[in-house]
């Protein structure tokens, strides 16, 4: 059987995986739309997820929190609510497996106490003690990582987290009777001293699926203590799975029909990683190989430099400005060129629906997070606002990060918080100008014939006799259109040469570059 979280089946998606020197990227398609856009680069550290060794540096009781070196240039942040409630016992399973009188068999580890919810970091954290920590979120801006204490290890179907005996069930999973026979399944097979959150993908799944997840995740935890032995802090101890098979762990569902990988080596782990956990579906997996660069081919390069930017335009003839400050996201929705066939009511409802579509899009390809404020076109009847409200929250449905959707204001303004984890994945669209090069200032377009004639003389003296000059068309036209009384430049230079140079217009040259070919060879042989 598929495994993969439950959808419709409607909606087509493929993952394309470029891999290059720099890292690897990732672009999930819906539909053939782009909808995600991930990086993973070689030298990238403190990834969600990832297990280190850290050290209390200071306390900060006015905050409630603790700041703790991982090795990070700034020191990581630890709140007092991000503690977990097994904290006492996370702390001493850290002293013994440092070390190594920690017990083998953690189903044996003596737990300690429970620590209250409203209670002060200097009661539970005394001294410099080093800790295992978990990153919560990923440095952004200014800030070092957040942490927490509150362990969990990712499977395909559960997540494990020691210190607790809890089995929680997905509540995506709708079923009264699939909830209990996976609560009775979990219980059954669950090791001690282990939780186990039930995800949405276990629907359906087996006991020996489900067992076999566990018992996977339990030798991590072991790995993840025998790495602890003897560690000195700030230390990485166990770092998640490269972000192509995390992807395929969390995204992966029956309306997958292609993931294409561009690099042999990446390719061959992530068949190998489809065969494991879903062999029937081992061959949507392909390798690209056909001399074209696997974005482009799938027209992802394209769909990236119309995504991002300040502007974003709509099919109708609407826009969005996406603008940015450090405490909030403004999108503002406007009409544009937009007809008004409808009347003003109903072409404000229909360019809001299109636009509400969009920032769903915009939201999960940008990263963005935090508060997140939509001015929407206004309108005036309560019906109108309640549709574009709930077509929002129906297109956010298959958005991972948590994210809370508030009805439109007396102001006509929708404000979203989305659950933030990683940096804004902001990437500029604007080139350089290849006239320019970037400095918005040209040489002098009256010399610019003077200029090419320097360059033919020398070309000449080096012993060329058979030339092409590619030019901008505006300037083909200006160097060989003469008039009745006057002979164009061309045959000027001809006649005082002796020699013809062929002038060709080309489209994509910029308007006062020139190259010059030899027409024998077809070598370019001046800039």
């Amino acid at each position: 059987m598929w495994v993969g979280i439950k959808d419709d089946g409607s909606m087509n998606k493929e993952l394309i995986i470029n891999a290059s020197d720099e890292g690897v990227e990732i672009a999930l398609l819906e539909d053939k739309k782009l909808v995600e856009l991930h990086y993973e680069r070689g030298h990238d550290n403190f990834a969600v997820g990832d297990l280190y060794l850290g050290k209390v540096k200071k306390l900060m009781p006015g905050l409630n929190a603790v700041f703790i070196d991982v090795g990070y240039e700034k020191d990581a942040f630890l709140h007092y609510t991000d503690l977990s409630p097994y904290f006492r016992s996370l702390l001493k399973f850290s002293r013994m497996s440092l070390d190594g009188s920690a017990p083998p068999d953690f189903g044996k580890f003596p737990n300690e106490a429970d620590i209250i919810k409203t209670g002060k970091i200097t009661e539970v954290i005394q001294g410099k003690p080093e800790i295992l920590v978990q990153i919560l979120k990923e440095p952004i801006s200014s800030k070092g990582p957040r942490l927490s204490c509150e362990i969990s290890l990712p499977g395909r179907f559960v997540v494990v987290t020691p210190f607790n005996d809890v089995v929680a069930i997905s509540r995506k999973i709708h079923s009264a009777d699939e909830r209990k026979r996976l609560q009775r399944i979990v219980e059954s097979i669950k090791p001690k001293n282990f939780g186990v959150i039930v995800r949405t993908a276990a629907e359906g799944k087996n006991t020996a699926e489900l067992h076999a997840d566990i018992a996977a995740l339990e030798e991590m935890w072991k790995s993840i203590q025998s790495n602890m032995k003897g560690s000195k802090a700030p230390q990485l101890i166990h770092s998640e799975q490269n972000k192509t098979t995390s992807i395929l762990r969390d995204l992966l569902s029956e309306s997958f029909q292609k993931i294409v990988v561009n690099e042999k080596k990446l390719w061959g782990e992530t068949k190998e990683y489809i065969a494991r956990i879903a062999p029937e579906k081992e061959e949507i997996v392909t390798f690209h190989n056909n001399g074209q660069a696997v974005f482009d081919t799938f027209g992802i390069s394209k769909q990236v430099k119309a995504s991002f930017g300040k502007t974003v335009n709509l099919p109708s003839g609407a826009y969005l400005i996406i603008e940015h400050t450090e405490a909030l996201h403004v999108i503002d929705v406007n009409s544009g060129t937009r007809s008004a066939d409808t009347g003003q009511e109903q072409n404000a409802l229909a360019t809001n629906l299109e636009a509400a579509s969009e920032i769903c899009r915009q939201m999960r390809l940008r990263d963005l997070g935090g508060i997140v404020i939509v001015d929407f076109i206004d309108m005036k009847l309560p019906e109108n606002k309640k549709k574009v409200l709930e077509a929002m929250e129906e297109l956010m449905t298959g958005d991972r990060a948590r994210h809370t959707i508030l009805s439109i204001s007396k102001f006509g303004l929708m404000q979203i918080t989305r659950q933030r984890l990683r940096p804004e994945l902001n990437i500029s669209t604007a080139e350089i100008c290849p006239t320019c090069n970037g400095t918005g200032k040209i040489g002098p377009s009256i010399l610019l014939a003077d200029d090419i004639e320097k360059d033919l003389k020398y070309l000449i003296n080096q012993g060329h006799r058979s030339l092409a000059l590619h030019v901008h068309p505006i300037l083909e036209a200006y160097l060989t259109k003469g008039t009745w009384l006057k002979a164009s430049i061309v045959k000027k230079w001809q006649k005082q040469y002796g020699l013809k140079v062929k002038v060709i217009a080309d489209n994509n040259s910029p308007l006062t570059q020139y190259h010059f070919y030899d027409t024998k060879t077809d070598d370019l042989i001046k800039l």
